[in-house]
């Protein structure tokens, strides 16, 4: 399709969304949380609301699943969801997360590229609490469709960032998914068939049903939470990646890290053979 470049930079009407403390729980559990160890009280205040002495907390990866209200990918023109691939993610947190509220965001379309076997559309999301108009987060993300380039548009920006130090990473954690992990992750609201269903994972081009690119981006996250911030929500703010490939149900994953300065670190995870599955990660957070 020839794409409608027109919606670059055009800002959306405010949208509003809200959540409770079982959203937040639930998605802890779909990225992993507890899965190691139950009882564990780095990740119990983020998987339970009653326990305790423990007052529940919300992951900061969270923030992909209420942010990005507003910025629609729809306004390019009419897309065969089969042929998308998640291609960038990021957040940035202005203040914690509370347990429940509802925040309001608007959005917009940032670019639209050509990139010749395919179209990058790249979005970017501002939401505030609506209770107090505080600044809560900002997300962006970017979503390659295949087969839908070549029709002479700008190719955009390419080369990698991020790059890690030519050195043993200064910490590395592995965690191993579920066979079941997308039908738990699905219930914090990406019902795309790409990760249940087997008959539109072969329509994608894949011999069954992958992992969601973002739920691999929350064991991430957990990673880097409790390597970086000492498990203190509170003192992560911000993290950003590139989907390299895809990841399957049942597959480990190794997020090696890098402290590159103060407040500052560099991350890749790999898959149980080596592979490379999210690649020019940063993340952020305070002392």
């Amino acid at each position: 399709m020839t794409p409608n470049v027109e919606v670059v930079g055009q800002e959306s009407d405010p949208v509003e969304r809200s959540w409770i403390s079982k959203d937040a729980l639930l998605y802890a559990v779909g990225v992993g949380a507890g899965s190691v160890d139950p009882l564990a009280p780095d990740e119990l205040k983020y998987t339970t609301e009653n326990s305790t002495g423990v007052e529940q907390r919300v992951l900061p990866s969270f923030a992909v699943i209420i942010g990005g209200g507003g910025a629609n990918m729809g306004a390019v023109g009419e897309i065969n969801w089969a042929n998308l691939v998640h291609g960038e993610q990021s957040f940035t947190l202005h203040r914690p997360i509370p347990v429940e509220g509802t925040l309001v965001s608007t959005g917009k379309v940032t670019g639209v590229y050509d990139k010749g076997s395919g179209m990058v559309i790249a979005m970017e999301a501002n939401a505030k609490l609506k209770d107090t108009g505080e600044p809560l987060l900002t997300t962006t993300m970017s979503a390659f469709i295949r087969g839908e380039g070549g029709w002479g548009g700008d190719r955009g920006p390419s080369g990698p960032k991020n790059v890690p130090p030519d050195r043993a990473p200064d910490h590395t954690v592995t965690y191993v998914t579920r066979e079941d992990q997308p039908l738990v992750y699905r219930l914090s609201g990406d019902r795309n068939p790409l990760h249940s269903d087997p008959a539109f994972a072969t329509l994608a081009g894949f011999p069954r049903p992958i992992l969601h690119g973002l739920c691999t981006f929350g064991f991430t996250g957990r990673a880097l939470l409790h390597t970086l911030a000492g498990s203190d929500d509170a003192r992560f703010t911000s993290m950003e990646a590139r989907f390299a490939r895809p990841v399957f149900p049942g597959q480990s994953l190794t997020v090696k890290v890098w402290t590159v300065g103060a407040g500052e670190a560099l991350y890749t995870t790999e898959n149980n053979d080596g592979e490379i599955v999210i690649s020019e990660g940063r993340a952020t957070f305070t002392a």
